[in-house]
């Protein structure tokens, strides 16, 4: 029986490499496999509104075609059910892509689907603690709060996407951004830290494939955060190699631990970064891991990507 199947496709997402994507998905899925259809977003968060309604009318994978923030957008949509993510990056950094090993060059990504190797991966289940307007949202990659939810909150407005964006958004705003004090309480432990970041992780990567998270994995029940200082300036050409290497609790500016429960407090500007996207949540959030709650296809690595024809690579339409 084929598996019925929608993609839901951001068509501004990232840098533009989804704007093919019907002939794509015509020349590379296994359509003895799969049943589908194509939708599109037409408006912020859109993809968790047609996500859902995919949900209620019985489809049995939904993939998200975009970037990071598309990804979200469907697994806030699919969450709680048996519904099965599937993933065509298109977007700047990828990150939750680049931690299942898919490539990231759509057309094979599409036959990546044809495996149907599914994972079950956990996720990272976010709670404004506020009596008066309770949010919820769930990340199946990376958190944080701090300067990097501060980024990913001035990205939304950018016109600028890509590295290229988000490289020059944290160049302008790095002398200006200042440290916050933060509480953490991870069970019956209590901390107080001055930080620039507070970075928790599902995944041992962030977008663009950055390793940050050296023991992270994407099913071992466990949240990883890294409480970052200010990094001078001057002390950058030690702690990126670090970072890129996968060595950052190296840095004498990085400090690790590891829990399944995490409540934060004292997040003066509000925002949390939720898988690449700005979230306003308050000044208290709790991130509970939540294993095994999601349902993906992953690449299994151990079977090609079959090309049936030399020739045929030519003929592909560029992303």
């Amino acid at each position: 029986m084929k598996t019925k199947t929608v993609f839901i496709v951001n068509p501004v997402s990232g840098i533009g490499r989804q704007k093919k994507i019907e002939s794509l998905i015509k020349r590379n899925l296994d359509h003895d496999l799969f049943d589908y259809e194509v939708r599109y977003t037409e408006r912020i968060h859109h993809g968790t509104e047609l996500a859902r309604q995919a949900v209620d009318e019985g489809f049995e994978c939904v993939v998200a075609v975009g970037g990071d923030g598309s990804v979200n957008d469907v697994v806030q949509g699919i969450k709680g059910t048996d519904t099965r993510l599937g993933i065509i990056p298109c977007g700047s950094g990828n990150g939750l892509a680049h931690t299942l090993k898919l490539p990231l060059q759509p057309w094979l990504a599409i036959r990546a689907l044809n495996h149907q190797y599914e994972q079950v991966i956990d996720s990272i289940l976010i709670t404004s603690v506020d009596e008066h307007e309770r949010q919820q949202y769930v990340s199946v990659n990376a958190a944080g709060v701090g300067f990097d939810a501060y980024i990913s909150r001035m990205m939304q407005a950018a016109k600028t996407r890509g590295i290229t964006g988000y490289t020059n958004m944290m160049l302008r705003a790095y002398n200006t951004y200042q440290s916050g004090t933060y509480t953490l309480t991870l069970g019956d432990r209590t901390i107080t830290r001055n930080a620039w970041i507070i970075a928790l992780q599902n995944s041992s990567r962030i977008g663009y494939g950055v390793p940050v998270a050296p023991q992270a994995r994407l099913d071992d029940g466990i949240i990883d955060i890294s409480i970052v200082d200010k990094i001078p300036i001057d002390h950058l050409p030690i702690t990126a190699p670090l970072a890129l290497t996968n060595h950052l609790q190296l840095s004498q500016h990085v400090e690790m631990f590891r829990t399944s429960e995490v409540l934060i407090e004292g997040n003066d500007d509000k925002w949390v970064d939720i898988d690449g996207e700005g979230i306003n949540l308050g000044r208290a959030v709790r991130f509970v891991n939540q294993p095994r709650s999601v349902r993906v296809y992953a690449r299994d690595i151990h079977r090609p990507l079959i090309i049936r024809n030399p020739s045929e690579l030519l003929s592909f339409p560029k992303p």
